[in-house]
């Protein structure tokens, strides 16, 4: 195991469902660490998203857990190594009962940089935004 890894904590409101659309990602399930409350599931070597129920997730903290179907809390931005690979990943996101959300503006403003993204939230409103960017190191 390296020394340093990502662990993301989202509250779903159905485990099997959420399980079943990050695997269609190409995505894999550690069963290790899945119980009736978790599941582990593994991106790549350092990040792992800990997919929790709502009510397990309101063990983490006093504060309301946010309703991320209604309301944006946070965003996931993954680099992949081409704009082919974000394609595919936001294609079977979709596939598997995701919606995209699509800013012409900020399609516009990313391609003057040298950036290609797409974005796409799960079956929770969880936002993520595979992205490829033509810079040494992304």
């Amino acid at each position: 195991m390296t020394s340093r890894m990502i662990f993301l904590n989202l509250p779903v409101a159905e485990l099997n469902r959420s399980k079943d659309f990050y695997e269609a990602l190409g995505w894999k399930v550690n069963q290790e660490f899945c119980d009736d409350n978790a599941a582990c599931i593994v991106i790549d070597d350092n990040i792992c998203l800990m997919l929790l129920t709502r009510q397990f997730f309101t063990t983490f903290s006093k504060r309301r857990v946010a309703d991320t179907a209604e309301k944006i809390g946070a965003s996931y931005s993954l680099a992949l190594t081409s704009v082919a690979e974000v394609d595919a990943l936001a294609a079977a996101a979709l596939a598997a009962g995701g919606t995209e959300e699509i800013s012409e503006a900020k399609r516009a403003q990313e391609e003057q940089v040298g950036m290609y993204s797409r974005t796409f939230l799960d079956p929770d409103g969880h936002q993520w935004e595979p992205f490829w960017m033509d810079y040494p190191g992304c």
